[in-house]
């Protein structure tokens, strides 16, 4: 380990960043020294500037990916060098705000029937009943199921923060059949990780992603899907249901830009709730250890 990780590992763990937060900056900092074949900390504004004409020309990120890489660069110079940073010089790029795709209750269906494995159909399942994010998805333990009070504890969630998801009664037979299905029962996760589904540690979160693709294109789904866009339909379809907004928003938070905020919120019927996961009104309440 070089002296610059090392620093800049401390300083971020001081701040007690997340782990994924950290692995994003460090690579970012790797990412930015290696065309140049120097030392990050002999690169300038020049080359700063450069990086990132380069991150949207040839490599055709995104602007929210940009600045995130921006703010990487940024915490290294004043951070770990302890040098100065100009915003007029590395200006934060435009944000675009595009609406997310939206499945239909059917095409929700179709997608979770697709699934490749029984495994990844739960996993569809838990994103589509709940409206967690793939990485809480992923971090899951026995423990949080509560199957009394019928709700899901998500802990540390986006920005640290914990809270309760709904449980429908759909849902908890079909962890108890996951439950059974797992040939060595987990003490902690409760998706643990290795293709036997055996490991100490959770599955990754790009096992929910290759799920989510694999089974959209099984059903021939003509839509951008990925795991958030299951989040996006469970808020949707909450609100179609004749949900409260107060109460969407509880069983889906906002984060740091909104997702309430980043969606056209309209419903366009006021239906109940129907479908593969929800068979009626009755279980629209905001969803801790799941008794088998």
């Amino acid at each position: 380990m070089t002296r610059l990780r090392k620093m800049m590992l401390e300083e971020l763990e001081r701040r007690n960043y997340s782990e994924a937060t950290t692995r994003c900056y460090i690579r970012t900092v790797e990412d930015f020294s290696r065309p140049f074949k120097r030392s990050p900390d002999c690169l300038g504004p020049e080359h700063i500037r450069e990086y990132q004409a380069e991150l949207f020309k040839q490599r055709k990120l995104s602007p929210s990916t940009v600045t995130q890489r921006l703010a990487a660069l940024r915490f290294f110079y004043l951070k770990t060098l302890k040098k100065t940073w100009s915003i007029a010089e590395t200006p934060y790029p435009k944000k675009a705000f595009p609406l997310p795709s939206i499945l239909s209750r059917e095409e929700v269906a179709r997608l979770i029937d697709a699934a490749l494995t029984p495994y990844h159909r739960t996993l569809l399942m838990m994103l589509y009943a709940t409206g967690v994010r793939r990485a809480e998805l992923t971090h899951l333990k026995v423990s949080d199921i509560d199957s009394q009070r019928m709700v899901i504890h998500v802990q540390g969630g986006k920005e640290r923060k914990d809270r309760d998801v709904m449980l429908s009664p759909k849902l908890l037979e079909a962890l108890r059949e996951h439950w059974r299905a797992l040939q060595c029962k987990p003490s902690a996760w409760l998706f643990p990780g290795n293709p036997w589904h055996t490991g100490d540690t959770p599955i990754d979160t790009k096992v929910v992603w290759h799920a989510c693709k694999e089974a959209a294109r099984r059903a021939s789904l003509q839509k951008d899907v990925h795991p958030h866009t299951l989040r996006h339909c469970f808020a949707t379809h909450l609100l179609e249901a004749g949900a409260d907004l107060l109460a969407a928003e509880a069983a889906v938070p906002k984060g740091r830009g909104g997702l309430l905020k980043k969606t056209v919120w309209r419903p366009t019927t006021c239906a109940p709730l129907s479908g593969p996961l929800y068979p009626s009104r009755g279980h629209l309440q905001p969803s801790s250890a799941l008794v088998f």
